[in-house]
């Protein structure tokens, strides 16, 4: 099977508002596995559904207590703040100083139906809202400001008429230069 295509900034699918997951089952574990297979290759910490052509609501990540996935996810406090250089696999090769709240309560389930609760801080936090972004259809260019924005665009115009720089992984897990 060919490895999981990452989609970035100008594929429709990336601003789509995500579907609540209904069933999950063996195809949905499947597609986790592959996820986490193209996340590490990226390399990063999350990967959220949409960023792989999928508009439904879960992501998959590894950070802190090792790898997880949270299906149907959502916020259900927030508190602080705090500035991050934040970048995107699917804005690669960017990132920009992004405000978000320090630390946040979540409410998913995991991929036997159960509810978890989770309390995150600091960067865990922070890709715990950065996935979920995706959900709703965000990316980090509607964090920008106007005059940022423009030149992220310009930047991202020029990359896609140039073609890539770097050639697409190959799924062995070797990065290529």
């Amino acid at each position: 099977m060919a490895p999981l295509r990452i989609r970035v900034y100008g594929d429709p699918v990336l601003r789509r508002v995500a579907e609540d997951v209904t069933d999950i089952d063996g195809a949905m574990a499947d597609l986790c596995q592959e996820m986490f297979t193209a996340m590490y290759e990226a390399p990063g910490i999350g990967l959220a559904a949409p960023q792989v052509g999928v508009s439904q609501r879960f992501f998959v990540y590894d950070f802190g207590d090792g790898p997880g996935v949270l299906v149907n996810p959502e916020i259900t406090e927030s508190d602080g703040e705090w500035t991050y250089n934040e970048g995107c696999l699917s804005v690669p090769e960017l990132s920009w100083e992004i405000v978000r709240p320090r630390s946040i309560h979540l409410k998913a389930y995991d991929l036997d139906g159960n509810e978890v609760t989770l309390e995150a801080e600091d960067l865990e936090a922070r890709l715990f809202q950065h996935e979920l972004d995706h959900l709703e259809g965000k990316i980090l260019l509607d964090y920008l400001d106007e005059d940022q924005r423009r030149e992220a665009k310009r930047i991202l115009r020029e990359r896609a008429m140039s073609g890539p720089s770097r050639p697409p992984a190959t799924g062995d897990g070797l990065s290529l230069p």
